[in-house]
């Protein structure tokens, strides 16, 4: 049994360890950028409704492409109206964003940001123009 959890926890520990893939030129690649100190985490959960094997980046073909983001965040007072004072407490939200006009070998960043208690997501082509924005979003606290 004891070795049974130490592969697992090896197997866990190399998984965060692999280097990122080369971006294939036929595809477009997004990456994921946080400019604020309490955005803790932005990362890939789904692609047009896929559930993907790797948070650290979208790669998709050219076109049309439906993107679901998770985004963890710091909220002042423990999330709570009434517990101003207390100290900070995580958010996790899943944020929708929709882009039709993806294209082959072009590189994209996905920003997310917090206000307050409101995430936000912006997505930038190469020339750091805003393409697309969150069209949905929910949290789960």
């Amino acid at each position: 049994m004891r070795r049974l959890i130490l592969l697992l926890v090896a197997g866990v520990v190399a998984g965060c360890q692999t280097p990122m893939p080369e971006p294939n030129p036929k595809m477009a690649w997004v990456e994921f950028s946080t400019p604020f100190p309490n955005d803790k985490l932005l990362m890939a959960e789904r692609l047009d409704k896929q559930r993907l094997r790797d948070g650290r980046f979208f790669e998709v073909t050219p076109g049309a492409h439906e993107l679901l983001a998770r985004f963890d965040f710091e909220v002042p007072g423990g999330g709570g109206l009434g517990d101003m004072m207390g100290g900070p407490s995580e958010r996790i939200c899943y944020l929708t964003i929709k882009y039709d006009h993806f294209e082959a070998g072009q590189r994209y960043v996905l920003e997310g940001r917090s206000i307050a208690f409101t995430p936000g997501a912006r997505l930038y082509n190469a020339k750091r123009e805003i393409v697309a924005e969150d069209q949905d979003s929910y949290c789960l606290m």
